[in-house]
């Protein structure tokens, strides 16, 4: 199983040259008429970190996520998605840096889409291909809804044997449902089954509910300090570390995964 936005794609990078491609459409359109606020701060914003900003919206979002259930446990109403979500966000975001009018509400919904068709890291489409070619079922578990995922493998040709997504279990990671349930639709026992990120915390709720375990270091993507990443580490409590510097020359990340448990 494997995690997705940061260990498989790169989010940053997608995100932060599209919201720039669109604002630079909009603002050399001839015939939009902008208020001049919104047109000299759409000149000065730092994309990147109003990308990262969406981002970590996603995060407040998921780990906070309750679903709304009745006396009898039953949910009262519709799961929330991550593509709703970055709708809302990126409404609520362009308020915030006042960017009023930069985009019609057209556009805003199809921007907001941009997490469907994100680029691959260079080694996720062969070092996936070559996990499945040692008889390995590999799986998103990711938080983003199954439309987003089935989108992104088809755009990046990411040659997953299943999608699984948070939405199928109606809560999000790191609820122990989604790692277990996960597993039960496979067919496995949790034991059976590893989790690949490149995020810590995910690994720690996979680990508690019985998975084990595979980091993956991807550039800027690690949220937990150095200081505990590399207690985590020296603790041995993954079973499989992949840094940054692992793998022959470009044959890294999932290729270096792939490489090792063929050994």
């Amino acid at each position: 199983m494997s995690q997705v936005f940061g260990t498989v794609v790169n989010w940053r990078l997608t995100v932060t040259e599209s919201l720039k491609t669109r604002a630079a459409s909009t603002l050399s359109s001839p015939t939009l008429s902008l208020p001049s606020a919104t047109r000299l701060q759409a000149s000065t914003i730092d994309w990147s970190a109003f990308a990262q900003k969406w981002r970590e919206s996603y995060g407040t979002f998921t780990q906070n996520y309750t679903a709304s259930k009745s006396s009898s446990g039953q949910d009262t109403l519709p799961f929330r998605t991550v593509d709703q979500h970055h709708h809302d966000s990126l409404i609520s975001l362009l308020d915030e840096y006042q960017l009023h009018g930069l985009w019609s509400a057209d556009e805003i919904k199809e921007i907001s889409l941009i997490w469907h068709f994100l680029i691959p890291w260079p080694d996720s489409p062969s070092g996936l291909k070559s996990i499945n070619k040692l008889g390995i079922q590999t799986c998103t578990l990711s938080n983003g809804n199954v439309s987003l995922l089935t989108d992104m493998a088809a755009f990046a040709h990411l040659p997953w044997t299943h999608i699984l997504s948070s939405e199928h279990f109606g809560a999000y990671k790191p609820a122990p449902e989604v790692y277990r349930g996960a597993a039960k639709m496979l067919g496995l026992e949790p034991g059976e089954c590893a989790m690949i990120a490149a995020h810590l915390g995910d690994l720690k709720a996979a680990r508690e509910c019985g998975l084990k375990t595979i980091y993956i270091e991807r550039e800027n993507e690690e949220t937990w300090s150095k200081k505990d990443a590399e207690k985590a580490k020296v603790e041995g409590w993954t079973d499989l570390w992949v840094g940054l510097e692992d793998g022959e020359g470009d044959r890294n990340g999932f290729l270096e995964i792939a490489r090792r448990l063929a050994e």
